[in-house]
C-alpha cells in the first residue's frame, strides 16, 4: 500500500479522498490556491502545498507545480477526484513518467473515452448498443444528408464535449446549420476543438449509468445503475440508484453486456457507462473514466467504499469480492446541494454564516464546509452533496425530507428549496421523470 497520496483536488471530494486514506493509514498531502488556505482539506492533511493562485488554470490544473508538490513531500501517489485533470490522459502519463502511481485508468483509456466519436466507435466495436448517428465528425456540407437519414430531430453535440456545452437541438432541418454553427462555436471555445457529430434525439429518455470496477488481475464488475434523469442544461442535479425504471432482469442484462465489453477492453480501475433508455433500449452516450459526484449512491445500496477500492487497485491488489457477492440493498438518493439562487441558478459565493448537517439513521452529508468559511468564486458551485438511504424508495423519499429540513447553511443561497419542491411533486414521487422534466419543472414558474 501506498505510504503518503496526494489528493488533486479540492472541496468535497477532496474531503472524500482524504477520510478514505486516513482509515487506510496512508498519510495525504492536500494541494491547494491561494484562495483555498482556509479550506478544510487543507486543514484536515497531514501536509499541504500552496501550488498556485486562485485561477484554476494556474493551480489546480498546473501539472508542474502538482508534480513539484510530489517530489517535495514524498507522495508516491495522486488520486485526481473528478474534475480538473482526473480525465487529462496527458497528465496520466506525466504522473507514471515521474514514477508516480496515478490513482485511476491507464492513459490509453482516458484517452479513448475522452472523445465521444472514438468512445462511440469503440464501444460498437465491444457490443454495446449505441445511440444512432454519425460514424465520425461531420461537416457543414455533408450534416444535412446524414441528419436526414437519422431522422429529425437530431443532437449537435461536440466530440471533445462535456457538461452539456456544445450540445444543440435541430428539430427540422432550417434548424440545423445554426445549431452546427452554435455547438461548433460553444465546442471550440471550451475545449478547443470545434468537432461536432449527429445523434437522433431521444424525445424522453432516462439517463441510465452503470457502475464499473475492474483490478488488474482480470476482474471486471458492474455495481448496479444509477438513475440521473434530473437534469438542467445537462447538469445532474439529483441521482437515485437503483433506478425506479429498470427490475433486477434489466439490470444484470446491461450490467452483463458492460461487464463483457471492458473486459474485453482491459479496462482497470473504476469507471460509469451512460446510456439514455428509453422504450426499453439502452444506447450508450459517454464513459467516464473517473470517480463519478453521485458515486455515494452506490456505495450506499452496495456497502461497498469505492474510493477505499480505488486505492486498492491502483496499488496492485486483486478485489476481495465477485459479482455475486455485490447486493443491491435498499433504496438511496443525493442532492447536489450548490451554492446557488434554487431558481435562477445563479452562484452564490460568500460566507458561511452558520453550517447544521444533517444526521441520523441512513444519513450521509459529503461537504467541505464549516460555519465561518468563505465559498471562493472561482470554482465550482457544489457546496456539498447530502445523501440518504432506506429500505425501500418510500422511506428513502420521507428520510430526505427530514434530512432537507435539518440542513443548515446561511449566508449564501443554495439549491435545498428546490429539492423541497420536488418532494411535493407526484412524477417525481412516483419515480415518473425523464432528463427534461426538470426543465418542464422550472419554467412553470
Amino acid at each position: 500500500m501506498f505510504d503518503k497520496v496526494l489528493i488533486a483536488n479540492r472541496g468535497e471530494i477532496a474531503m472524500r479522498v482524504l477520510r478514505a486514506c486516513r482509515e487506510m493509514g496512508v498519510a495525504t498531502v492536500a494541494v491547494h490556491s491561494t484562495a483555498d488556505a482556509n479550506a478544510m482539506h487543507v486543514r484536515m492533511a497531514d501536509e499541504s502545498v500552496c501550488i498556485g493562485p486562485p485561477a484554476a488554470k494556474d493551480s489546480y490544473l498546473n501539472i508542474p507545480a502538482i508534480i513539484s508538490a510530489c517530489e517535495i513531500t514524498g507522495a508516491t501517489a495522486i488520486h485526481p477526484g473528478y474534475g480538473f485533470l482526473s480525465e487529462n490522459a496527458r497528465f496520466a502519463e506525466i504522473v507514471t513518467d515521474h514514477n508516480i502511481t496515478f490513482i485511476g485508468p491507464r492513459a490509453e483509456h482516458i484517452r479513448l473515452m475522452g472523445d465521444k466519436i472514438t468512445a462511440k466507435a469503440a464501444v460498437r466495436s465491444l457490443g454495446i448498443p449505441v445511440v444512432p448517428g454519425s460514424d465520425g465528425g461531420v461537416t457543414d456540407a455533408d450534416a444535412p444528408a446524414i441528419a436526414r437519414d437519422i431522422g429529425f430531430p437530431v443532437l449537435v453535440k461536440a466530440a471533445a464535449g462535456g457538461g452539456g456545452r456544445g450540445m444543440k437541438v435541430a428539430r427540422t432541418p432550417e434548424d440545423l446549420g445554426l445549431a452546427i454553427a452554435t455547438a461548433r462555436a460553444e465546442a471550440k471555445s471550451a475545449f478547443g476543438d470545434d468537432t461536432v457529430y449527429l445523434e437522433k434525439y431521444l424525445e424522453k429518455p432516462r439517463h441510465i449509468e452503470i457502475q464499473v470496477i475492474a483490478d488488474s488481475h482480470g476482474a471486471v464488475l458492474h455495481l448496479g445503475e444509477r438513475d440521473c434523469s434530473l437534469q438542467r442544461r445537462h447538469q445532474k442535479v439529483l441521482e437515485e440508484a437503483p433506478s425506479p425504471a429498470l427490475n433486477a432482469e434489466m439490470r444484470a442484462s446491461i450490467g452483463r453486456v458492460v461487464t463483457e465489453g471492458l473486459t474485453r477492453l482491459g479496462y482497470l480501475g473504476v469507471g460509469t457507462v451512460e446510456f439514455l433508455y428509453e422504450n426499453g433500449e439502452f444506447y450508450f452516450i459517454e464513459m467516464n473514466t473517473r470517480l463519478q459526484v453521485e458515486h455515494p449512491v452506490t456505495e450506499m445500496i452496495t456497502g461497498l467504499d469505492l474510493v477505499r477500492e480505488q486505492i486498492r487497485i491502483a496499488a496492485g491488489a486483486s478485489l476481495d469480492f465477485t459479482q455475486d457477492d455485490v447486493v443491491i440493498s435498499g433504496h438511496a438518493i443525493e442532492c447536489r446541494i450548490n451554492a446557488e439562487n434554487p431558481r435562477t441558478f445563479r452562484p452564490s459565493p460568500g460566507l458561511v454564516q452558520n453550517y447544521h448537517a444533517p444526521g441520523g439513521f441512513g444519513v450521509r452529508m459529503d461537504s467541505a464546509l464549516y460555519a465561518g468559511y468563505r465559498i471562493p468564486p472561482y470554482y465550482d458551485s457544489l457546496a456539498g452533496k447530502l445523501i440518504v438511504h432506506g429500505r425501500n424508495r418510500n422511506e428513502c423519499l420521507m428520510r430526505l425530507r427530514r434530512a432537507l429540513n435539518e440542513l443548515v447553511i446561511d449566508g449564501i443561497e443554495t439549491t435545498i428549496p428546490l429539492f423541497l419542491d420536488l418532494l411535493d411533486e407526484p412524477d417525481f414521487v412516483n419515480g415518473d421523470y425523464h432528463i427534461h422534466w426538470l426543465e418542464s419543472f422550472l419554467a412553470r414558474d
